[in-house]
């Protein structure tokens, strides 16, 4: 059987615009930062591992120019690693040991020994090239992305051409190397920018789908609400104007006031799931209080609901008035104070009259200045609790605003 909250809770639970550039603007884009970061960790680990077995095994003990050397790479690596895994800090942590690799390459003619390098023989340091082409692509926008691809490769080129003193040997082995590290940065550029495209297009696509089902669904409430409105106007609203208009005798009067009651009742519940008075089972001052608590649970606010008095019991049409006034006062507290100072309290008497009053500690607001077509106190308060034979006070100036319902048995 279909719902019978219909589409009006649907519209509620669909996220506000700037809900949607908040939350899901970049959804699928994060996802794919993600799997990133995890390959890089991953591939980082591998070579960076390689790499410092090839340094170890070539090192002296004594050797403190090549340990500052390896100081300066592996620590950032390390800490990229870790950034990586953990997905904290990852743009510092990639962003540095691109920077140190380029620093550690530049230095490291000034600290390598020449004479014990064969030109087949790749160094350490050989291993990581990429490695840095990945970290920029993490940390750098596109243009200094493509200025590590392209640009590292030859400055590593250069500095083994220094290394071996620009001898033939070296010129072989190095243009194979710099050719093989040159494609490969640039595919890998070229995948992080192709990933990257395709998630922000398809968060795009989101983006654009739930706005067009927000504007869907609220074309779709407005015309649930418009024929809601017809009907009632047409069912219970002129029907009692008719009766009325038709009254000739004392019984005829009566009843015509009982349509009139009923349907002000109607007209003034419309947001509610079922436009109707409904039964009138007693309902206690604890129910009442269950839902005013659930009411401001489900708004996220931690207010207090005060119960004073003995318990009572109401009409269950009066009771379903009172809180749905209630939420009206709760909601205006919220939208207009912020909440500030938001409390409730239930008070009752023995002879089962009730009094809900709602406080807040906002910057009140002036009454007369309120526009016409505002139905939120006049209609959702007023008028729901004149129909209802209850009353409502409301006082507000500067220092809060208090929303006073009540109802006792006639």
């Amino acid at each position: 059987m279909a719902d019978s909250r219909g589409i009006r809770e649907a519209w509620q639970n669909i996220p506000s615009p700037g809900d949607v550039a908040v939350g899901l603007e970049r959804f699928t884009g994060n996802r794919i930062e993600r799997i990133l970061a995890i390959v890089a960790a991953i591939g980082s680990a591998a070579l960076g591992a390689q790499a410092l077995l090839a340094a170890v095994t070539n090192i002296s003990v004594v050797d403190a120019p090549r340990v500052a050397m390896m100081l300066l790479v592996f620590g950032p690596l390390l800490w990229m690693i870790v950034a990586c895994i953990s997905a904290r800090a990852i743009r510092p942590a990639c962003g540095s040991f691109a920077v140190a690799y380029v620093v550690a390459l530049v230095l490291w003619p000034v600290i390598v020994d020449r004479t014990t390098r064969e030109p087949a023989s790749q160094p350490w340091i050989f291993f990581l090239v990429n490695i840095a082409v990945v970290a920029a692509l993490l940390a750098f926008r596109p243009r200094l992305q493509l200025m590590w691809a392209l640009g590292l490769p030859f400055v590593y080129g250069y500095v083994r051409l220094v290394e071996g003193g620009f001898s033939q040997e070296f010129w072989i082995t190095t243009a194979f190397d710099v050719s093989f590290t040159l494609i490969l940065g640039a595919v890998i550029v070229s995948l992080g920018w192709m990933f990257r495209q395709v998630a922000a297009g398809v968060d795009d696509a989101r983006g654009k789908a739930v706005a067009t089902y927000a504007a869907a669904a609220a074309a779709s409430a407005a015309e649930e609400e418009r024929v809601a409105m017809s009907a009632l106007m047409h069912d219970s609203v002129l029907a009692a104007l008719i009766a009325a208009e038709r009254a000739t005798s004392e019984r005829e009067h009566d009843l015509a006031v009982v349509m009139a009651r009923e349907a002000l009742t109607r007209l003034a519940n419309t947001e509610a799931s079922i436009a109707q008075e409904g039964n009138d089972e007693p309902i206690s001052r604890a129910q009442i209080v269950a839902e005013l608590r659930r009411t401001l649970s489900e708004q996220g606010v931690d207010a207090v609901v005060e119960e004073r008095g003995v318990a009572a019991e109401l009409p269950g049409r009066v009771a379903r008035a009172m809180v749905l006034a209630a939420r009206q006062a709760i909601g205006n507290a919220l939208d207009h104070a912020g909440g500030r100072g938001l409390h409730v309290i239930a008070e009752s008497a023995a002879d089962d009259r009730l009094t809900l009053t709602v406080v807040d500690a906002g910057p009140g607001f002036d009454p007369d200045a309120i526009g016409e077509d505002r139905l939120g106190i006049r209609a959702s308060i007023v008028a729901r609790m004149a129909a209802v034979a209850g009353t409502s006070d409301i006082r507000t100036d500067a220092g809060g605003t208090v929303v006073e319902l009540g109802w006792e048995p006639a």
